[in-house]
């Protein structure tokens, strides 16, 4: 494990951190965004969930390309999050949020007492399997590995005030996807005025009490960073491997027939 999380660092360095999720299950892909100069990996369980060893070498992966994995679970079933903690990520996400009780019960999950009521036990990854250990660990633990929830639906926008002033709670992540379904579009719009108005209301809320807002992104890349940082968003998300491939492949075919 990291002795600084990467991801936690360059934040608190006040840097904006890249990243992107990854989701077929291919620690050899994870690899490769790490060399291409990534800060952090999204490894989606919520979707995809593999009760298996997939994610383990997911992580391990992340680790040696120099990324924080950032895995993303359901909510409502604490023991995902200590356990995606103890297989190595450096930040957890919790799904679908939709109030302050939710939000308090996904830190209490992640957290040690008396900040919350995670399970003790360094023979895992996190521990290095019991070399360390003790109050040093559990305060590492509680100081470097992250916590975020998504932001995706009109119910949490509206306790958005009480949910960042969670101790314990450091990032939020916006998924304009399921909050354009919220509000009844039927289809994704990430541009409609009143998911924009959400993600600036999530920033501003987030900045108030000291937390990060990660956001995807997509073409054009640089325009859309632009806009989404000067809303004061922290964490780019730049896509799905499984989106840049086809892309990529797609343009070059379509040059490639001209």
């Amino acid at each position: 494990m990291e002795k600084t999380i990467k991801l936690r660092q360059l934040l608190s360095q006040g840097r904006i951190a890249l990243g992107t999720a990854v989701d077929t299950f291919s620690p050899a892909a994870v690899e490769v965004v790490g060399y291409c100069g990534l800060d952090f990996v999204r490894l989606d369980m919520e979707y995809s969930w593999r009760r298996d060893e997939s994610l383990e070498h997911m992580i391990r992966a992340a680790t040696i390309a120099g990324l924080t994995a950032m895995v993303r679970v359901e909510k409502g079933q604490p023991y995902l999050i200590s356990k995606v903690l103890q297989a190595g990520a450096g930040a957890v996400l919790v799904c679908d949020i939709t109030g302050y009780e939710e939000a308090a019960d996904v830190v209490r999950a992640a957290r040690f007492a008396p900040k919350g009521a995670r399970g003790y036990n360094p023979f895992t990854v996190t521990g290095r399997w019991g070399f360390e250990g003790g109050k040093g660990w559990s305060d590492w633990c509680d100081s470097q590995l992250m916590v975020g929830i998504m932001v995706e639906n009109q119910e949490v926008i509206k306790e958005l005030d009480r949910i960042c002033a969670i101790e314990g709670l450091d990032y939020l992540l916006f998924g304009p996807a399921d909050f354009s379904m919220s509000l009844g579009l039927r289809e994704p719009k990430k541009n409609d005025p009143r998911v924009q108005d959400a993600v600036k209301r999530t920033c501003e809320v987030a900045a108030k009490h000291s937390k990060w807002v990660c956001m995807g992104i997509g073409e054009p890349w640089a325009q859309e960073a632009e806009h989404y940082t000067k809303m004061g968003v922290k964490m780019l998300e730049l896509s799905h491997d499984v989106t840049v491939l086809a892309n990529g492949f797609k343009r070059a075919i379509g040059e490639i027939r001209k």
